[in-house]
């Protein structure tokens, strides 16, 4: 007996033994650290130097050999340490061993100020500077062969454009995705970098500041620091502090919007200086975001979303260039792809893509391969396939739930019809009188409705980002939300046939208020035959700056003003019994701000007057939009 027991306590700790050397094993093959080392030169927390001194953290992965490759480079204010709090992270590793087994450097730097780059950071940093630096530094290294490809999303892409602009000489392609916040002034958008949509805040970078600024008082690494001693401290300590969670649904409530951060403790530096410059403001162009009026001469590999925040100044973006590049070379060589995902979720498309709660279908598509066909293209020489088989734009239409194809966007078949605004006078809630029909109206009903800034339209779904728990994006049914009565809602008869909506949406409303200031947003919608109402884009447009951006016109009361907003973009198959509905209010908070209506600086107030604002529609107001129908 004692000898049985003897033999099982052998076998069982040789199963153990045996266990967790396979154990070890599984992990070792799931760690692409391993993998890199055996394949790559691992050279991390190599501090980079800037013009001005100011070293840069910057972890760089090489194959192996004597050989010269091509860079791909990503720069973010994120962190990219591979140790958080003790605990490996594989993410970029990754994205490294990818790299490397392709043949590239990978390389990932830290903009200035953030974790152990040193410096003071800024939105965007420095990058007319340290952009053009580092593929200096880069392009001299003995293991580079002088091509730089730049890659990133959200903030890791924004700083792209304003380096394009430079044009260095390595600085072969690119490849930005979900870059509105690089963008300025472009087309008929005058973002200023996703801060601004129609002269309005929007609230994402009160509640994007809040979780990435860090404080300048925190512990900072001795100047000098050898990079044995970074590599060291980095195991244990990543400088990646984070503010306690904060319910920005209730955050972003606080008034005045000047004092939304300190409210709740958050760093204000950036912050103060942004909330108070006008959508004008000569501090957005000097330096950090892209303008129309900017050189561009980087072959580009453009990622958009429809349900991102800035799907329609990306899209522009890719136009002017296709038009104003620096050479017939860079106006040839740029190519745009729209998913229908949320910010930066092209790769989490699925068999069954859900957006909010409408399903798009099969949304999936081959993004590493077209990204690195791109790269050998211009980064390796390579004489590919890669014009022959990628599309100018591939665009996904929701809807019919498909990848479509076209030479420019909108696609050459996409023309313009006029759906007027009409009702009788009582276009409140979705069950009102508002219609929306090609037929222009007649005697001038208009509808009315009061704007409470202390009782906005609530955000619900949208073309959004970064907003914390605030709102949430994506397409959601706006049928309940469609029963208040500050919504005018118009809605076309139900399609005798499917139609396509493929482009840029235009505005145009005429607007009476009793208020000097007040704001005027717009939603398309698709209903379906059961009454669900799923959002597709929406816009908003401060009354002040309907004349321009460099003025601000106040509105004298009960006139009737002529307002344009920014063109809402989408791609959307209304099918058969479906119908088309626009919705009319004056917020959307808290993805924009809320207008106080009194005229003031609205950044500093406390205090709101109620607006009660009226949309005309008639032979001399015709309220109407012109909607990008593709014939075919």
């Amino acid at each position: 007996m004692m000898k049985n027991r003897t033999i099982y306590k052998l076998f069982f700790v040789f199963y153990i033994f045996i266990e967790s050397l396979s154990l070890h094993a599984q992990n070792s093959e799931n760690n692409p650290y391993k993998e890199l080392e055996q394949i790559s030169i691992i050279d991390q927390k190599v501090m980079m130097p800037m013009r001005d001194g100011i070293r840069l953290a910057t972890d760089i992965y090489r194959p192996k050999g004597e050989g010269k490759y091509p860079i791909i480079f990503s720069r973010t204010p994120y962190n990219f340490n591979r140790w958080v709090n003790g605990k490996e992270r594989t993410r970029t590793a990754k994205q490294a061993l990818e790299a490397v087994k392709r043949g590239y450097a990978y390389v990932v730097q830290n903009e200035r100020g953030r974790y152990f780059s040193e410096g003071e950071w800024d939105i965007l940093g420095v990058p007319l500077t340290d952009g053009y630096d580092a593929f200096t530094w880069m392009k001299k290294q003995e293991w580079s062969n002088g091509k730089i490809g730049t890659i990133g999303c959200s903030s890791t892409a924004e700083w792209q454009m304003a380096v394009a602009a430079l044009d260095h000489p390595s600085h072969a392609a690119m490849v930005p995705q979900g870059y509105g916040a690089g963008v300025g002034k472009v087309g008929p958008y005058n973002e200023q970098g996703n801060w601004y949509r129609g002269g309005v805040e929007q609230m994402l970078f009160f509640s994007w500041l809040y979780g990435v600024e860090h404080d300048k008082f925190k512990p900072r690494i001795p100047a000098g620091a050898t990079q044995e001693d970074l590599i060291r401290i980095s195991r244990f300590y990543d400088l990646a502090p984070k503010n306690p969670a904060v319910d920005m649904t209730e955050a972003l409530k606080h008034l005045p919007l000047q004092d939304i951060l300190k409210n709740i403790n958050g760093k204000e530096e950036i912050f103060d200086k942004m909330i108070r410059r006008t959508p004008n403001h000569e501090d957005w162009f000097k330096g950090g975001l892209y303008h129309a009026d900017d050189n561009f001469g980087v072959p580009s590999f453009w990622f958009a979303s429809w349900y991102d925040v800035s799907v329609g100044p990306n899209v522009a973006l890719f136009n002017h260039v296709r038009a104003h590049g620096k050479d017939a070379e860079v106006r040839d060589n740029q190519y745009l792809v729209i998913a229908p995902t949320l910010h930066c979720g092209y790769t989490r498309a699925t068999e069954n893509t859900v957006v909010g709660e409408r399903s798009v279908g099969d949304a999936r598509l081959n993004y590493e391969e077209q990204i690195y066909a791109w790269f050998d293209l211009w980064l390796k020489g390579e004489k590919n396939d890669f014009k022959e088989k990628t599309p100018r734009v591939q665009y996904y239409t929701m809807g019919s739930n498909k990848w479509q194809y076209s030479e420019t966007f909108p696609p050459k078949e996409a023309k313009f019809f006029t759906y007027y605004l009409n009702s009788n006078g009582n276009a409140n809630t979705l069950n009102g009188d508002g219609t929306l029909s090609t037929k222009r109206p007649g005697k001038d009903n208009p509808d009315s409705y009061m704007y409470d800034p202390m009782n906005p339209v609530t955000s619900y779904g949208g073309n959004v980002c970064c907003t914390g728990n605030a709102v949430k994006g994506g397409a959601f049914d706006q049928s309940e939300m469609e029963k208040r009565e500050d919504i005018l809602v118009y809605t076309s008869e139900p399609l005798k046939k499917g139609i396509e909506v493929t482009g840029f949406i235009e505005s145009t409303l005429y607007v009476s208020s009793d208020v000097k200031d007040t704001d005027i947003t717009i939603k398309i919608i698709d209903v379906y035959p059961d009454g669900k109402a799923y959002n597709l884009d929406e816009t908003i447009q401060r009354a002040r700056y309907r004349e321009g951006y460099d003025k601000e016109v106040f509105m004298e009361k009960d006139n009737v003003y002529k307002i344009q907003l920014s063109p809402m973009t989408t791609s959307n198959y209304f099918e058969k019994g479906h119908r088309i509905r626009i919705e009319i209010s004056s917020s959307n908070f808290p993805r924009f701000a809320r207008n106080l209506n009194t005229g003031g600086k609205n950044y500093d107030e406390k205090e709101s007057v109620i607006a009660h604002n009226k949309i005309h529609h008639s032979k001399k107001y015709p309220s109407h939009i012109k909607l990008p129908i593709v014939l075919k």
